[in-house]
């Protein structure tokens, strides 16, 4: 079969949505049960004859995505209490769908949703970036998620500075402007260099801000690192590999121990200021192919993080940097280049054995795609992905992409989720 690009494989991050799903405004209310009342501290309710069987801790989460105002806020230049409006639905949903974690979106393209003191204010609050937003967005969404017993994971994308080529198109006084060289273009957008420390240390800066300031649960990172490649481009870290590139066999090396020192010293640097905030990634699901590394999956994907993106994601759970890793496994049971069958059972033995705790991304947003095959206009197949997992001791959880499929629910995939095994809420892992 030819090469696979991770756009047909899958739309896990706002930046590789179709224009046709980006265009998507606010989903309609969801059918439910409603909210439950928290049980820390109690004995946790027994589920009705037939269900599954409860776990005491289980991971539940949802994305909520704000690059190009995918999940959240609808639109930018909203007033500050519509998008408070907005954030609190999307929350009392997931309480409804008893989940107990949102990844929220709070550094989409070297910007913030919080008063940061090193990047600008996110043009996706008020369709202008730079322009403050008349709230704190960042301190809202923390005391609004844990009133609901919601823990908040602060979601970053450590380099995309923009979904364009244009540095004139910034602030002014944007980071990326101020230091043009550690600007690459790539395939479209902006990005910064990773081969440069001074960059590592600016992007760790920066996230770091966020952990110190506000009571977040955990940082979490997308599937971001050097760029998905783009066919006929490519990424010029000429001058950067030529400064600090010897002492590796090639460039791929290199770049794989750039990513490595990010991972490495953005767990430290967490854990030095607060170490019960924990740590986790949300990798494209294929590590490597096991025709190219025995030790790889039994997939045939057109791509591999250790050999694409300079993500050498098996280390970084082997090495115990990172607290949780939730693979976006975003393919039905059976698919043939990517099986979830094969997946899930990899990366819970890649897990087996240390502290690093396994949560599957889920893809939601394929259920009921009429561009999707079969499977995915079944609803109980996401249903069959949890029932899966939970044959995994390792198997701690799962992760929806994204809020507003947790709300809109087309083809009520995720009320079969809900229905079949969540009967109550429970208390996320520690």
């Amino acid at each position: 079969m030819g090469r696979m690009t991770r756009r047909g494989f899958t739309v896990a991050a706002a930046g590789m949505m179709s224009s046709a799903m980006l265009a998507s405004g606010e989903a309609g209310a969801a059918q439910s049960s409603g909210p439950e009342p928290a049980t820390a501290g109690s004995e946790l309710p027994q589920p009705p004859p037939g269900g599954t069987p409860s776990r005491r801790r289980e991971f539940r989460g949802m994305w909520a995505a704000t690059v190009v105002n995918v999940d959240w806020p609808s639109k930018p230049g909203l007033t500050p209490e519509r998008q408070q409006d907005e954030l609190t639905a999307l929350f009392d949903t997931a309480v409804e769908r008893r989940l107990n974690a949102v990844m929220l979106q709070i550094r989409p393209t070297a910007d913030a949703f919080w008063p940061s003191p090193f990047e600008p204010w996110s043009e996706y609050l008020t369709g202008t970036q730079g322009l403050y937003p008349g709230w704190d967005p960042l301190s809202f969404a923390v005391r609004e998620a844990h009133r609901r017993r919601l823990e908040l994971h602060g979601w970053f994308n450590p380099y995309r500075i923009a979904n364009h080529t244009d540095p004139g198109r910034l602030v002014p006084t944007h980071p990326a402007r101020i230091h043009p060289e550690w600007v690459v273009p790539y395939g479209g957008k902006l990005y910064y260099n990773p081969g440069l420390p001074e960059v590592r240390r600016f992007v760790q800066d920066a996230m770091l801000d966020a952990v110190s300031r506000y009571d977040l649960d955990g940082v979490h990172f997308d599937d971001y690192f050097y760029p998905y490649p783009v066919a006929g481009r490519r990424f010029d870290d000429d001058t950067a590999y030529a400064r600090y590139g010897s002492g590796f066999p090639d460039r791929a090396a290199w770049r794989r121990d750039n990513i490595d020192r990010l991972v490495r010293e953005m767990g430290e640097r967490i854990k030095r200021r607060k170490r019960h905030v924990q740590f986790g990634i949300s990798p494209f699901a294929v590590w490597r192919n096991r025709s190219t590394d025995p030790l790889g999956s039994d997939t045939r994907a057109g791509v591999q993080t250790y050999d694409d993106l300079g993500a050498d994601t098996r280390k970084w759970v082997r090495e115990e940097w990172i607290d949780y890793i939730v693979p976006q496994v975003y393919w039905h049971i059976g698919f043939a280049a990517a099986d979830y069958a094969k997946l899930v059972p990899w990366w819970a033995e890649t897990v087996r054995g240390t502290g690093v705790r396994l949560y599957v991304g889920e893809a939601l947003y394929r259920a009921g795609d009429p561009a999707q095959p079969a499977p995915w206009q079944d609803p109980a197949e996401l249903s069959r992905h949890v029932a899966l997992g939970r044959g995994y001791a390792e198997v701690l959880g799962n992760v929806y992409f994204s809020a507003k499929y947790v709300v809109g629910d087309p083809i009520g995939a995720m009320a079969r989720v809900v229905k079949d095994h969540y009967p109550v809420r429970v208390r996320p892992p520690r």
